[in-house]
């Protein structure tokens, strides 16, 4: 059962009519009284709270409701009903325990499929299970290690990828966060559907909203054609968000916007498009703390992380080292045709030992390295340890001493001098610093570095 809590007739009957007609049993209550009189004798699954109550404006009596009902029911999960212009209760509400919340007039579909995820998060249990249980129920192919710590993370993709629940994955670069993301959409009902990639980070803010949403043409000077935009991509699919922690205020705002309404206008026209897709975004860095500093606005840290996956360090696990190491040097065998090559005992062992700050991603360069370098089929550690110290050497040559100078302005001196060397082709400017195109435009804005837009 359902329970709607609005002391308004027509948004009560609303909202039963649409839940009804979906097949859930309702029951809708006007007053904190009458919520309670029905709390006392039945258990619902799922309370749908409005935060305004009579000609009260402030939430003030919605917001105290909510309180009494986490004092004594804390396992109902909670959907707060707000405007648009409220939108900061709503965030105050999710401090004080509510799940999720809607904003008025609210969109039917979006309405039911956001009932539909918390119901189905409520029914998953947490449970601990090995890796060959975990195969045998959920698609993991490219996912390597038997960790608990992974397994446990394993466990929750399975879980919540069959929901439509907005997914945040936090940890360090190199990680894995996209290898989780591709899981949990390969292993959702909208498997066969589009799985959209935007790295966040490479988009400047003055292309945020072509990129995103699509523009029209004549929508700015070198728009000759109208263009689909990432979201409109994704639609009925799922759209993967990496770097959120990169987007400025501005453009966070837009994001909001069509996270919550599920609606769009590319740039440059007035008309509206719908969107149904699954959010899933990533990030390195702490967006608690970038909340508390006013760098990253609270309510879309709210709308993104119903569920949060935090990736561990390989530093972390490393029972897991071995196993990635053989699994990068068998696909290696095919692309450098080396069918023999293998790793000693001993390498293996000693490979278990590294900090490996870069994590995966450092490691597979380190196996890349060495199997390309070494003429040897069974590579031993000498063999790792003479890449790995090139490396480490090579970058402390090249380093300034710490506090010489700022990682700002270390970046603009690489950029600039990286602009000189390739006579200002973005494209090879791009390639040569590890970098998207639009990445790169970011910071040439950023740091005001003029270029000719004609020599890419």
């Amino acid at each position: 059962m359902l329970l709607i809590v609005d002391d308004d007739i027509a948004i009560r009957t609303s909202l039963t009519l649409l839940l009804r007609s979906e097949g859930f049993v309702v029951q809708g209550v006007g007053s904190p009284e009458e919520t309670f009189e029905v709390l006392r004798t039945a258990k619902p699954e799922l309370i749908l709270l409005d935060l305004n109550f009579s000609i009260e404006t402030s939430g003030d009596e919605g917001m105290q409701l909510l309180q009494r009902i986490k004092k004594s029911y804390p396992a109902i999960p909670v959907i707060l009903i707000t405007g648009w212009g409220t939108i900061d209760l709503a965030v105050k509400g999710m401090k004080e325990g509510a799940i999720d919340f809607i904003t008025k007039p609210w969109q039917n579909e979006y309405l039911i499929q956001s009932v539909r995820t918390i119901l189905n998060l409520a029914q998953q249990e947490p449970q601990s299970e090995s890796r060959r249980k975990l195969e045998q129920k959920y698609h993991f192919e490219n996912i390597v290690g038997s960790d608990a710590k992974l397994l446990d993370i394993l466990s929750t993709v399975g879980r919540v990828a069959a929901t439509d629940a907005p997914v945040l994955i936090t940890g360090e670069s190199g990680t894995g966060k996209e290898l989780i993301a591709e899981a949990i959409h390969s292993n959702s009902k909208r498997k066969i559907r589009p799985f959209v990639k935007v790295n966040l980070g490479g988009i400047s803010s003055t292309l945020f909203e072509s990129e995103l949403f699509g523009h029209v043409r004549g929508a700015f000077t070198d728009a000759k054609s109208d263009r689909i935009g990432r979201f409109e991509m994704a639609n009925k699919g799922s759209i993967f968000l990496d770097e959120i922690g990169e987007l400025d205020l501005s453009s966070q705002v837009k994001l909001l916007r069509v996270l919550q309404e599920r609606t769009f206008e590319p740039l440059g026209s007035s008309k509206s498009r719908t969107v149904d897709v699954r959010i899933i975004c990533a990030t390195n860095r702490n967006l608690e703390e970038m909340v508390a500093l006013g760098t990253f606005r609270e309510d879309l840290y709210y709308r993104i992380n119903l569920i949060t996956v935090k990736l561990p360090a390989l530093r972390e696990r490393p029972g897991d080292i071995p196993l990635l190491s053989e699994f990068f040097v068998n696909n290696l065998k095919t692309i450098y045709q080396r069918p023999d090559i293998t790793i000693s005992p001993g390498a293996l062992k000693w490979l278990k030992t590294l900090q490996l700050q870069g994590n995966i991603r450092q490691l597979k360069n380190l196996v890349e390295r060495t199997v390309l370098l070494s003429p040897k089929d069974i590579l031993d550690i000498a063999d790792f340890q003479k890449n790995l110290t090139v490396g480490q050497s090579a970058a402390a040559k090249n380093l300034p001493e710490v506090g010489s100078i700022t990682l700002e302005e270390m970046e603009y001196q690489m950029i600039s001098k990286a602009m000189n060397f390739h006579q200002n082709k973005i494209s090879k400017v791009a390639r040569s610093l590890g970098i998207t195109r639009f990445a790169l435009y970011r910071r040439l804005e950023k740091y005001g570095i003029s270029f000719d837009p004609d020599e890419q």
